[in-house]
């Protein structure tokens, strides 16, 4: 008689985390504050374009040699990328298949279709599909100049960002993005804190204020570079 010699595998932790709702809303909120840090650090740095194109360009440059002679040229900047996309995918992940679990689990998929997803959840929906597309296009514009029209220049950072803003396209596209952005931070933001714990009763209000802040804050940043260009402020 042959012997079963089949041993029962134990799920490791992390899988059974990725397997749980709760471990993908932890996901998905941790991921999310990664790419939250990145764009304030981000919109930081692209309000340097006020202050004229040697300024803007040399902000181009640092960030492509920043760690040396530690790291080598554009290492730090390809290390932040890959952090990103890391964090975009199992953003992007987490939240369809959690988005896939709440339909499966409609008890009448016809009947009642009214919202048990409600405003903030559709928004957040429609508003990650919007920003996963305009980052591909950001990427093929300002980074790869695949699709800039123009001319793109390597290593010249504020005639780019000036080309793309002189399109009436460029600045609908960009615009909208970042309309949209601001409305996934607005409701993201205190889902993640929701997720992580630091929610409270007592912190409710100071975390919506934050929110709503940050979203603010974030949106107006932003926009006011194609805005800028719009105008004439920068040119």
């Amino acid at each position: 008689m042959a012997l079963d010699t089949r041993t029962d595998r134990r799920p490791s932790f992390a899988g059974l985390l990725w397997g749980s709702t709760v471990g993908k809303k932890a996901v998905m909120a941790v991921s999310g504050l990664v790419m939250l840090l990145y764009l304030v650090v981000h919109m930081l740095g692209n309000l340097k374009i006020f202050f004229g194109a040697d300024e803007f360009n040399g902000y181009g440059h640092w960030l492509r040699v920043v760690g040396e002679p530690f790291m080598h040229e554009e290492w730090t900047l390809w290390l932040v990328r890959v952090v990103l996309v890391a964090a975009v995918v199992a953003h992007a992940t987490s939240a369809y298949q959690l988005s896939r679990r709440d339909i499966k689990a409609r008890p009448h998929k016809s009947v009642h279709k009214k919202a048990r997803t409600s405003y903030a959840t559709r928004t957040m929906r429609w508003g990650g599909i919007i920003l996963g597309l305009f980052i591909v296009w950001h990427v093929l514009d300002l980074t790869t100049g695949t699709v800039h029209t123009g001319g793109f220049q390597e290593g010249r950072p504020y005639q780019n960002v000036v080309d793309t803003f002189s399109t009436w396209y460029g600045n609908v596209i960009y615009l909208v993005a970042m309309l949209a952005l601001g409305l996934h931070i607005r409701h993201g933001f205190w889902s993640a804190a929701q997720t992580l714990g630091v929610g409270s009763r007592a912190r409710e209000r100071l975390l919506k204020t934050l929110a709503q802040v940050l979203a603010l804050v974030l949106t107006v940043g932003f926009v006011s570079v194609p805005v800028a260009v719009m105008t004439g402020v920068v040119s």
